[in-house]
This record gives structure tokens, C-alpha cells and sequence, in this order.
């Protein structure tokens, strides 16, 4: 290439300006080509009396970030500094655009410092490429300063500034200050656009605020804006993932009113919302309806179907889908599998579950955690803990993670089975190894301990959990109702004097949690006997000594 722009310069007796070079390193013929520019912008620099303009090495820097090419650039800034031009307005916001939106902090205030020694004033567009070039590179706290600036100065923010600014927050997950300056714009007479939702949309579902995702849909319905495609998805996510598969449906339908195709990701994220709220019926005509607009489900709603169907123990149905997923050469991923595994499971086809497990292996799907605990727990629920076990140690061996949900399963079997000991061994393994015991995890322990006996010690461990959070609100409600129902009746009273005497709830509480409980286990007596007395609710006097009336003193003759 140099030697045929030799020869032609030479032939025709040729000189190529600097305003012509800067002019050719913005063309789109060079665009996209790092490398050719590189070598024109060093022959052009080669000819005989001449010397590279400012407006080239900005050029060049332009052509190169389009390309995100930071170590040419540094390389070209190095030479640019070394010339020390005087900076001019139009370079600078140039070379702010290109260092800010490839998130170079370091030049990019490189060029603002060369701009307040030369005596530029910063524009409109420069301030909004700065700050652009900040948020990008999420140095907030240096954005919001220039923020302020704007605010107190001549150039005041506009659109584009808000947006920037809203935008940052929303990648910092603070949407409560994306929230305040977005109301702030108000104030200031700027009309936040389709941008600004969007943002603030998107920002809201990230961090699992449905109600605003909600509320700022709504607005932009209410000001006539366009809602794009993207958003409307964003809030029918938002609504089925909150468990609101109602509201969901509805912008739904209005998104299609509007004109707006729904997307398979549309229908899959409401047929598994319905699926969740235990609506198969209603997901299934959703299903329906998708196919018959045209669209191909993909192996994530199938995956939602087989799920659905399994969770409302139609199993067969959902194998035929599994046939189909295969038969089509569909990805059919540890979600199938674990869904079948459970529903076949929990429908005593035991082994079936466990051949399902093993093909995993032949098919090459990696069996997960979930997998694993499907058929755990199905192993269990059939009285089979010592299986249930060696499948707990092979996902060890595995190297499978181990969570608190398959604890859970085991610990529940295992009591069921009167090994009393060894689940208590287990729970002790899962406290060691760190893993944080959830609500179902305390409620199995809890029942277990009651059932076997062991009620003391599963008030001792609801003393030692409560800090932690992990208690339900039920839970004396819960272990009360466990004892009545196998006919514990004093150890149930017992428990309940418990409860009172370590302040845990109030005696009032207590007596109408026992009272129905004994209404539940069919002992109507005993609850009509503590309902017309003072038992755990009212004192008797000892001399000077006042003591409330224990409810063991129900099963005094």
C-alpha cells in the first residue's frame, strides 16, 4: 500500500494535507480497519515537510475506539501528548466521546485538564460525554460531583444528563437514587422520555422491585409514550416471577392489543407462572394458544411444561413430552430430568426414577444437585433412608453441592425411621460444614425431636436458631400440633409451659394455639376443660407469692 501512494504522490506531484488525512481517517473506507489506518497514518506522517494536525491523531483515536482497540489508542495518545497541541473545543468532545464510552478514566481527564489549561469552555455535549464516560466506567461519586456542578452553573443538565445519571445509578443497584433523581427532573422542567423508563425498568426487575417495575409501566401508558417490545417483557417477567400471574396476563393482552407480538420468552415466563400458582390447566391452554400464533416452543418452555405436569402428577403426559423434546433432538437439560424424577417419585414409581437417574449419565447430562435430591427424596418417602444415604455420599464423591434442602429430605426420613441419632448426627454435619438451616429445615428437626421425645432439646435449638432468623413464625404452633395429633397431650402442655416461661410468646397466644390443636387431634373435652378455666392464663396466690397457673395442671385430677 505505501509504495503504490509513493509512486501515485509522485506521479501527479502530490502532497497530502493533514486536514485530507484526518478527513480519509474518518471515511468509512477505513473504518473497521485498525490496522490499514495505522499504516496510512504512519506513511502520511513520512512525507517530506509535513507534520500530523491535531485533528488527525483525534481522528485516528475516533476510528479506533469504534474498533475498542485500547492499547493502539494508548499508543497514539502517547505520541499526541508528546506534540503537546493546543486543545481545541471540537477535539476535546471528540476524544471525551471516545474515552468515556470505552471507559478510559485516565485520559478522559487527561483531556478535561488540558481543556481548563487552554481556557475551553465545556459545552452541553462535552459534560454529557464526561459524565457518560464516568458512569461507564462507575466512578458515581466523581459523576454526581459534575452533576452538581451542571446544576449550580451556566450549562444546566438536560435529558441526556438525567438519563446518564440514571443509568449509573441503576448499574450501581441503587435504584432508590435512580428513583430520586428521576423525580428531581420534575423540578426541573425535564420531561423524561422512553429512555429514561427503560432504564428505570430495567433497573427495578435487576433488583426485584415488581411494584415499581409496575408503576413506572403504567406511567409511560398514562403520558401516551411508546412502550417498546423489551419493556413490556421486562414487567410480564417482573409480575410472573413476584408470583402474580393475574396481573401478569393482563399487560400480557394489552401489550398484544397494542400491536406488540408476544415472543416465546412471553409465554414461557406466564405458563410458568401459572404453573407455579398450581394453574396447569390455564398454563396448558396458554401452551396451546402459542403453538396455534405461530410460535415454536423451545426446550425452556417444554422444560416448564414437564415441570407443571409432574408438580399436578400427570407423569404421563410429561414423559410424552420428554419423548417428544428427544425425538425433535431438543436440549433436554437436568430440568427435565429432575421434574421427572420427583413427580415419579412422589407417584411410587420408584423404579423408574431411579432408571431415569442413571440414563443422565448415558445421555451425558450432568446430574445436579436437584437431581439428586428428587430422587433422595423419593428414596426416603419410601422408607428407604439406607439408599437415600449411599446416593447422599456418591453426590459427595461427585462433587455435587450438598444443600440445605437435601439435608432437609434426610433428616425427615431418617426420623421417620426412628433413627433418632443419626439425623441428629446429620444435623450437626450441616451446621459444621457452614450450611444455614432454612424454615423446612427447623420444622423437620423440630417435629422429629417432639415425636421421638426429644422435646427439650428441640427448644434448645429453637433458642440457639432464633437469633438467626431461621424460626417461623409457626413454629410452637407447629411442634404443639405434632404432639396433640399423636396423642402427646401433657408433653404438649408441657412444651407449651416451655414456650411462656423462656418469653418466647404470650400465655393468650399459647392457649389458643393448644385449644385448637386439641380440637384438631379430636380430644374436645380437653379443649372445652382449658377453654372454660384459667389454665395458662390466669395466677393463683401462694401467700404473697403470685404464679401463673401452668397448663401441665390441665391433666391434674
Amino acid at each position: 500500500m505505501e509504495a503504490n501512494l509513493d509512486s501515485y504522490c509522485r506521479t501527479f506531484l502530490i502532497k497530502l494535507s493533514p486536514n485530507f488525512v484526518s478527513y480519509v481517517l474518518k471515511s468509512s473506507v477505513l473504518r473497521g480497519k485498525p490496522k490499514t489506518a495505522l499504516r496510512f497514518f504512519a506513511w502520511a506522517g513520512s512525507q517530506k515537510k509535513y507534520h500530523h494536525k491535531l485533528d488527525c491523531y483525534v481522528s485516528l483515536i475516533e476510528l479506533l475506539s469504534v474498533c475498542r482497540d485500547l492499547d493502539r489508542i494508548r499508543c497514539v495518545l502517547v505520541k499526541l501528548k508528546e506534540m503537546n497541541f493546543l486543545m481545541t473545543s471540537s477535539a476535546a468532545n471528540c476524544l471525551i466521546k471516545s474515552f468515556g464510552c470505552l471507559g478510559m478514566v485516565d485520559e478522559l481527564l487527561w483531556v478535561w485538564r488540558r481543556m481548563k489549561e487552554n481556557g475551553i469552555e465545556p459545552s452541553l455535549y462535552t459534560y454529557n460525554f464526561l459524565l457518560n464516560g464516568l458512569v461507564n466506567s462507575m466512578f458515581i461519586e466523581s459523576a454526581e460531583r459534575v452533576f452538581e456542578v451542571m446544576e449550580v452553573g451556566k450549562i444546566a443538565p438536560d435529558i441526556v444528563t438525567y438519563n446518564t445519571m440514571i443509568k449509573g445509578y441503576c448499574k450501581g443497584g441503587k435504584t432508590q437514587k435512580a428513583m430520586e433523581k428521576f423525580r428531581a427532573m420534575e423540578g426541573r422542567n425535564v420531561e423524561p422520555d422512553k429512555i429514561t423508563y427503560m432504564t428505570l425498568i430495567q433497573g427495578c426487575y435487576s433488583e426485584g422491585d415488581v411494584d415499581l417495575c409496575l408503576g413506572l409501566y403504567q406511567e409511560m401508558e398514562e403520558k401516551g409514550l411508546e412502550i417498546p417490545p423489551h419493556a413490556y417483557s421486562l414487567v410480564i417477567n417482573g409480575l410472573c416471577k413476584g408470583g402474580k400471574c393475574m396481573e401478569g396476563y393482563a399487560v400480557f393482552e394489552h401489550m398484544i392489543q397494542k400491536g406488540c407480538k408476544a415472543n416465546v420468552a412471553n409465554y414461557t415466563a406466564l405458563i410458568d407462572s401459572y404453573v407455579k400458582c398450581g394453574s396447569i390447566e390455564k398454563a396448558m391452554k396458554l401452551f396451546e394458544r402459542m403453538k396455534n400464533d405461530g410460535l415454536e416452543p423451545d426446550e425452556v418452555t417444554y422444560g416448564v411444561i414437564v415441570n407443571g405436569l409432574c408438580k399436578s402428577g400427570r407423569v404421563e403426559e410429561a414423559m410424552e413430552y420428554f419423548a417428544f423434546c428427544e425425538g425433535r433432538g431438543m436440549a433436554v437439560n437436568a430440568m427435565f430430568y429432575s421434574s421427572l424424577i420427583d413427580g415419579l417419585g412422589k407417584a411410587g414409581r420408584l423404579a423408574e426414577a431411579e432408571r431415569l437417574f442413571e440414563k443422565m449419565v448415558v445421555k451425558g447430562c450432568p446430574q445436579d444437585s436437584y437431581c439428586y435430591n428428587a430422587l433422595i427424596d423419593a428414596l426416603a418417602k419410601c422408607g428407604k433412608a439406607d439408599e437415600a444415604l449411599a446416593l447422599f455420599k456418591k453426590m459427595e464423591e461427585e462433587g455435587c453441592d450438598q444443600t440445605v434442602y437435601t439435608y432437609t429430605i434426610l433428616i425427615s426420613g431418617l426420623f421417620k425411621e426412628h433413627r433418632n441419632e443419626e439425623a441428629l448426627k446429620l444435623w450437626d454435619t450441616m451446621i459444621d460444614k457452614g450450611i444455614t438451616p432454612n424454615v423446612a429445615s427447623f420444622r423437620a428437626l423440630s417435629i422429629g425431636l417432639c415425636l421421638s421425645g426429644k422435646v427439650a432439646r428441640a427448644c434448645k435449638i429453637l433458642d440457639e436458631l432464633a437469633p438467626m432468623g431461621v424460626i417461623p413464625e409457626t413454629a410452637f404452633e407447629d411442634m404443639i400440633n405434632v404432639l396433640c395429633k399423636a396423642g402427646r397431650f401433657k408433653e404438649a402442655c408441657k412444651l407449651a409451659d416451655g414456650i411462656v416461661d423462656r418469653g418466647r410468646e404470650i400465655p393468650g397466644r399459647i392457649r389458643t394455639v393448644l385449644i385448637n390443636a386439641l380440637r384438631k387431634a379430636g380430644n374436645a373435652d380437653l379443649a372445652m376443660k382449658l377453654m372454660h378455666s384459667k389454665i395458662g392464663i390466669g395466677y393463683d396466690r401462694m401467700g404473697s407469692v403470685k404464679r401463673r397457673v401452668k397448663f401441665r395442671t390441665l391433666f391434674d385430677s
